[in-house]
């Protein structure tokens, strides 16, 4: 099975009714007054960092991707839960989980320790308060709403392919959580870019019943002779949204495009329906 297979079979269980039919980017969950956001994302070595990254780079970007969860819920943190597999380095992890746990405000909450041979992995859980309700989902973009971006896209590939200026952006990304929290009362909809500009835009239309209309020269990125490689290539962790046209947006974002009826695909890139989500960023198997 590949991701979404996997993600499709696991449909079929029985669902809480707060995991959203595992469409969204978070379960969420009202317990008495509270509603709680919870997310668990996971890092794999050899396809989310390299064997020779520095350990505390690779616990701060567990925190981050997280937290990044939790902003395009608009929520706040309140502790997160780690899984950790024992191996080299294990002090460095330490002091970039310090660092990270720090600076979102996320205090550690718990979690489980193991001792495994082979590639290394690690899991966290994330857990947030809402701070605006109904929480942002991925499926209330509506046609006519315009299509933001909270920021340029690319930085994180070209940090990979070693450029110093951008190397930063992939070690230790910064989630967007006062922009979530902000932006909350005013979208329609709400995501975070980690798999692709394209991949997720395509998700939110589909998840929407819309088609998301991108223009190509609206889209920032880090450098436009590798468009096509930024818009594809994901770790970026900007929040991508929906708002209605009159609505004055409380942070800077980049307009790239409109939200249109569910025409032959959930995206076009200019005047190109795009229907393989498979040639449109990361997926996993």
């Amino acid at each position: 099975m590949n991701e979404a297979d996997f993600i499709a079979a696991l449909r079929d269980l029985p669902l809480h009714p707060g995991a959203r039919g595992l469409q969204d980017d978070c379960a969420v969950l009202t317990i008495g007054g509270e509603t709680l956001v919870i997310t668990h994302d996971m890092m794999a070595e050899g396809t989310h960092f390299r064997p020779d990254a520095d350990m505390a780079d690779v616990a701060w970007k567990l925190v981050a991707s997280n937290i990044s969860d939790l902003a395009a819920k608009g929520a706040e943190p309140v502790g997160v839960l780690l899984g950790h597999m024992l191996g080299r380095d294990d002090a460095r992890f330490l002091v970039g989980l310090h660092e990270a746990l720090a600076a979102f405000g996320a205090p550690l909450l718990g979690g489980d320790t193991v001792a495994a041979q082979g590639a290394r992995s690690f899991g966290l859980t994330a857990i947030g308060r809402a701070t605006h309700q109904p929480v942002p989902s991925r499926s209330g973009a509506r046609p006519g709403d315009s299509i933001y971006l909270t920021g340029p896209v690319g930085r994180a590939m070209l940090g990979f392919a070693g450029d110093a200026e951008h190397l930063t952006a992939f070690n230790r990304p910064q989630p967007r959580l006062a922009e979530g929290q902000a932006l909350a009362p005013h979208v329609s909809a709400m995501m975070d870019v980690s798999d692709g500009l394209l991949l997720d835009s395509w998700r939110m239309g589909q998840a929407s019943g819309v088609t998301f209309a991108l223009e190509t020269d609206a889209i920032p990125v880090a450098d436009p002779s590798r468009l096509a490689d930024c818009i594809r290539w994901g770790d970026d962790y900007e929040l991508l949204f929906t708002a209605a046209p009159a609505v004055r947006l409380p942070v800077a974002a980049y307009r790239i495009g409109t939200v249109i009826e569910r025409a032959d695909a959930p995206l076009t890139l200019g005047d190109e329906p795009l229907t393989d989500p498979a040639s449109l960023g990361y997926q996993h198997g």
